[in-house]
């Protein structure tokens, strides 16, 4: 049995970003929803332009990412929505122990991004998305907040990676 002076390490000062970016992420995530949803009532309207190539469009997303792997049946949603929780806690696991600042940023992102969606299936059994700029011509897909957001942690995990790690004991 371990004594109260060994408990378990307190979280990181990244750990502490992450944390709090994935909350202030899903809070807005999910009141931007609600006004796509409740406020504009975007389902009745299908779509609404909004600036430029930019315009609002409903859309269900049943599948993961940018509407691959569509999945109609029950089993598929509340395995997606596990998955995507499961992948959350591993992720706020490692975030608890992150070391740096862009780690932290980047798994508060995909934390945020992923739960976020996972209610959206837990909810409606689909993904509220309705970020449209299909008008430029090379990204048909419609997305959300969130996606963007696991998008952009990802692509921040990756540039993370690739930074030179400070040398040992030199």
């Amino acid at each position: 049995m371990r004594a109260v002076s060994e408990a378990a390490p307190a979280v990181t000062p990244a750990g502490r970003l992450a944390f709090s970016l994935s909350a202030v992420l899903l809070a807005a995530d999910q009141a931007l929803k609600a006004w796509i949803l409740y406020g504009l009532d975007l389902p009745t309207r299908v779509s609404t332009p909004v600036l430029g190539p930019l315009k609002l469009t409903m859309v269900w997303n049943e599948g993961v990412s940018f509407g691959f792997l569509q999945a109609t049946h029950d089993l598929a949603r509340w395995g997606l929505t596990v998955f995507a929780l499961g992948v959350a806690l591993a992720l706020s696991i490692w975030a608890s122990r992150a070391d740096r600042r862009l780690l932290g940023l980047a798994l508060g992102l995909i934390i945020g991004g992923a739960v976020g969606n996972a209610i959206d299936r837990a909810r409606f059994g689909a993904v509220v998305d309705f970020i449209d700029v299909s008008a430029i011509g090379f990204f048909p897909w419609v997305f959300n907040l969130a996606d963007s957001a696991i998008t952009i942690g990802v692509i921040l995990m990756l540039a993370d990676s690739f930074r030179k790690a400070p040398s040992q004991g030199r």
